[in-house]
């Protein structure tokens, strides 16, 4: 049995998989930025806030990593409308998201938080630095930057996992190839060229991420 494989009725759909990439790229720029600030939040409570808020945040912490991201996915879409919160698709793969990150920023960024050196903060507090400049200034910088190739992964584990926002209609990548090949029942090059640029979308991203964290994240621009 011979198989003509046809690339080109999926290529024509250019403008699908050209929106995909957006919305893809997109959910991941807004869930990275939001949820790498609630991962640090999260992070200092651990380490260092009181201990009923160290209580809450290692319960959110716990749940998160030990649930299926597309059940966190399904309970903020078809479960919050039951409590009467009503969201878009887009709104609620957003903050599925940044839910999912958060939890898993927090223990990343608080393992470099603890590998700190404890001179550091007496050396900080010995310049009558308040516990948060202590935190913005002394710690989380270097912290940061023993992390950031994990928390570099961490955004494209995320970002690879908004894939699954296509089952409640999210338009981004994974749903636009869905639905060319719902058209034209070409789903092997479909998803062949959706693996693709998959692949592409996440070493283009880990490079930009490698680029940019030493270069403003920790430390100031160098070079």
């Amino acid at each position: 049995m011979r198989i003509e494989f046809d690339f080109i009725a999926v290529l024509v759909q250019w403008p699908l998989l050209a929106k995909g990439v957006l919305w893809t790229l997109g959910l991941t720029a807004i869930s990275a930025v939001i949820g790498l600030v609630v991962g640090t939040f999260c992070a200092w409570a651990r380490s260092s806030g009181p201990l009923w808020l160290r209580w809450v945040v290692g319960c959110y912490v716990e749940l998160i990593r030990n649930t299926p991201f597309i059940v966190q996915l399904f309970f903020v879409f078809f479960g919050l409308p039951a409590a009467g919160v009503k969201l878009t698709p887009e709104i609620a793969s957003v903050i599925a998201m940044v839910i999912n990150l958060g939890a898993y920023a927090a223990e990343i960024i608080r393992a470099g938080i603890e590998a700190t050196p404890k001179g550091q903060f007496e050396a900080a507090a010995s310049l009558a630095l308040s516990r948060l400049q202590i935190f913005r200034y002394v710690v989380l910088p270097p912290a940061l930057q023993k992390v950031w190739p994990a928390l570099t992964s961490q955004i494209i584990i995320v970002m690879l996992g908004s894939a699954v926002c296509g089952q409640i209609s999210t338009e981004e990548l994974s749903y636009a190839a869905n639905l060319i090949q719902s058209r034209n029942f070409r789903a092997f090059e479909a998803f062949i060229i959706a693996t693709g640029i998959y692949l592409l979308l996440s070493i283009g991203v880990r490079a930009l991420l490698n680029w940019a964290g030493p270069r403003y994240l920790f430390g100031g621009r160098r070079g």
